[in-house]
């Protein structure tokens, strides 16, 4: 009762999201299975990370995200009326062409983390299946990072479709009532194969729409560099595949940052006895904190350097937190029918 009070979900259908989350949020109801179940769409890859929450409040992203499942359950209300039979659950399609690492932004996955575990509370047993179309390398990594969310049940109604993910569709949905971007002949009264009057493909948000130019930041780690010196972290890759997600600031002035992988075991070493492996370079981490990702193509030590050998005068202090996103080993079984980023 909390939860819908809080959401307003009693009007949520009333509620208009914001016109940036209209125009640029991908995804859409569109067409049934064979039981009759309406089949909702996710379109991952031109998803906009930080032009969403760089626009909006997250608070907007979750109040339209719960405004889409009443929608869908007003769908599956419509749909009992029609056919004669009761109609609850819905069929999900998630569309990964285009996963990157730009999807890991960690205020991004903390929506979907926090939209996945209100799914979970609010609308259980409402998901008949989870299937997922044209996953890249990447999909394991971001499959784990959301699995603590989902209850038991719902894991076991994901399906990766592999290369012939067409011809899975077409098993649980008829030709006429799937996009034939999907493998079906269903299109857009003009003839457009992607059904754009019922999906939304989202796309990169004009910086003019922005509302802030940074998502505040908690770090976990702070370290005071003297000038002319610099400060390694150090992570253990056991395997190929696993992501290095950092996000750090700096007081007062710009620092250098890049990515190393230790040639020797056991002894701290210089940056050009290491292999670079993403080239330090300076960054205005004093004006807007810095963000990014690497996919480790190789198990070894890797060495973050934040470098503040070039400042003769100034030392820095720095705030960062640095993750490392393992793939589900569960997901893995379908590494040859992965799509590389």
């Amino acid at each position: 009762m909390e939860f819908r009070k809080t959401m307003d979900i009693d009007h949520i259908l009333d509620w208009q999201p914001p016109e940036v989350i209209q125009k640029y949020m991908p995804g859409g109801l569109c067409g049934y299975d064979r039981d009759g179940c309406p089949v909702w769409y996710d379109i991952i890859g031109p998803l906009d990370p930080k032009g969403l929450l760089f626009s909006v409040t997250k608070q907007d992203l979750l109040k339209t995200k719960m405004r889409d499942c009443e929608r869908i359950l007003h769908e599956c209300d419509l749909q009992t009326e029609r056919l004669g039979k009761k109609i609850e659950t819905i069929v999900m399609i998630f569309d990964c062409e285009g996963l990157g690492l730009k999807h890991f932004w960690k205020p991004l996955v903390e929506v979907y983390q926090e939209f996945f575990g209100l799914l979970e509370e609010n609308y259980p047993e409402t998901l008949k299946f989870m299937l997922i179309v044209k996953a890249t390398k990447l999909f394991p990594v971001g499959y784990n990072l959301m699995k603590p969310f989902l209850s038991e049940d719902t894991r076991r109604k994901i399906i990766v479709l592999g290369n012939n993910w067409k011809e899975g569709l077409l098993k649980l949905i008829s030709p006429e009532e799937l996009p034939a971007q999907f493998g079906g002949t269903l299109t857009d009264p003009d003839g457009n194969p992607k059904c754009l009057t019922k999906i939304n493909y989202g796309g990169e948000i004009p910086k003019s729409m922005y509302v802030r130019d940074q998502v505040k930041t908690q770090y976990e780690h702070s370290v005071q560099i003297n000038r002319g010196s610099s400060h390694q972290v150090e992570y253990e890759i056991l395997f190929p595949g696993c992501v290095l997600r950092w996000q750090f600031s700096s007081d007062g002035a710009d620092i250098g940052f890049g990515v190393f992988l230790k040639t020797k075991m056991g002894e701290r070493q210089r940056a050009g006895e290491m292999t670079e492996v993403l080239p330090s370079q300076r960054y205005n981490a004093h004006m807007v904190p810095e963000d990014g990702n690497l996919t480790c193509s190789e198990a070894g030590v890797y060495v973050l350097r934040f470098d503040n050998t070039y400042s003769f005068v100034h030392a820095k202090k720095v705030s960062f937190t640095v993750e490392v996103l393992l793939p589900d080993e569960g997901m893995q079984k379908y590494d040859k029918e992965l799509t590389p980023v």
